[in-house]
């Protein structure tokens, strides 16, 4: 359990031997069925609601049919690409919106039809992620921990921070924005491979900045947040696995207010929308077990490498 002492540190306490621990027979496999059951039931519903979308009154009366209206190569293709691009979003923190969203525009779909369908693939696969993470015991999300309040606060300040980026990214050019957003991705990979090896102290002034810095990116570019938030968490002294489920679960809940809000105007194309949610869903299982298979030194070196990376392309792409 946690507990602020009275100088204002946060102190993590861990529980006696034998405190908190599942009922015999109820390991890693107890705690995660729960959370298994919610996942196979919201890809299983967006399977069926891709087939009843895609098929006609008279292609629904055959099961064959249907199913070969859903498996189309475009519901496919999307499909392919949302699982490819949340594994390395759930395994890494970092690079769904980031890599999916231009892939799409380059295969000529529309903006309108992109963002919304991409923010509801992550809100669902993020928050699920987030909660798979937590059953894995790669983070805790107990009530009262630290990883929880870290959530806590990168949610709120993700809110706070959108208002002011909306009013500067009216006044500021598109290209400066997306180089200061470069070169701030780019600085935390630096620092994080320059810090190899160091333990970082926990700070809460940095994980608030942190989250009104990573927020004010994806207001003003779509992209951003998760190479700031991932990589900015193990630089303020969090561990990298929990970096990782931490920011799942804060980006999936921060999504909440896009989709509420594309959902009420322009609309959410279910034909983009649902082989994305379904690849992202299918993926997540996989990138949760990865990451707690890989080493902490080895994910924070594959976490560091990655933003160095997505934060070089950024400023690349300015300049070509």
């Amino acid at each position: 359990m946690a507990s602020l002492t009275g100088m204002g540190v946060w102190v993590e306490k861990e529980p006696a031997a034998g405190a908190g621990s599942p009922p015999a027979g109820e390991g890693t496999a107890g705690r995660m069925r729960p959370l298994y059951i919610v996942w196979a039931a919201v890809l299983l519903g967006a399977v069926v609601l891709l087939v009843v979308q895609s098929a006609d009154p008279a292609v629904l009366r055959g099961l064959g049919s249907a199913a070969e209206a859903f498996l189309t190569w475009a519901s496919l293709a999307l499909v392919v690409l949302a699982l490819v691009c949340e594994f390395v979003d759930a395994s890494l923190g970092m690079g769904y919106g980031t890599t999916l969203t231009p892939v799409l525009l380059l295969l000529g779909f529309q903006p309108l039809e992109i963002v919304p369908a991409v923010l509801l693939s992550q809100l669902l696969s993020g928050i699920t992620g987030g909660l798979l993470h937590h059953g894995a015991g790669n983070v805790s999300f107990r009530r009262g921990s630290r990883h929880l309040h870290v959530a806590g606060v990168l949610v709120a300040c993700s809110v706070v921070g959108a208002w002011p980026a909306a009013l500067v990214a009216a006044q500021v050019p598109t290209w400066a924005l997306k180089a200061g957003i470069g070169v701030l991705v780019l600085g935390v990979g630096v620092v994080m491979m320059a810090t190899l090896g160091r333990t970082c102290t926990f700070s809460w002034p940095r994980i608030a900045g942190l989250g009104l810095v990573a927020a004010f990116s994806k207001a003003v570019s779509g992209g951003g947040y998760g190479p700031i938030v991932v990589g900015g968490q193990v630089v303020c002294g969090l561990e990298p696995k929990s970096a990782v489920g931490i920011t799942s679960l804060a980006e999936g809940i921060t999504c909440t207010v896009g989709v509420a809000a594309y959902a009420l105007t322009t609309g959410i194309d279910a034909r983009v929308a649902l082989p994305l949610v379904i690849g992202a869903m299918v993926s997540v299982p996989l990138a949760v077990q990865s990451v707690k298979a890989v080493p902490t030194k080895g994910l924070r070196v594959a976490i560091g490498l990655l933003t160095l990376v997505l934060g070089g392309a950024t400023l690349l792409k300015l300049a070509l």
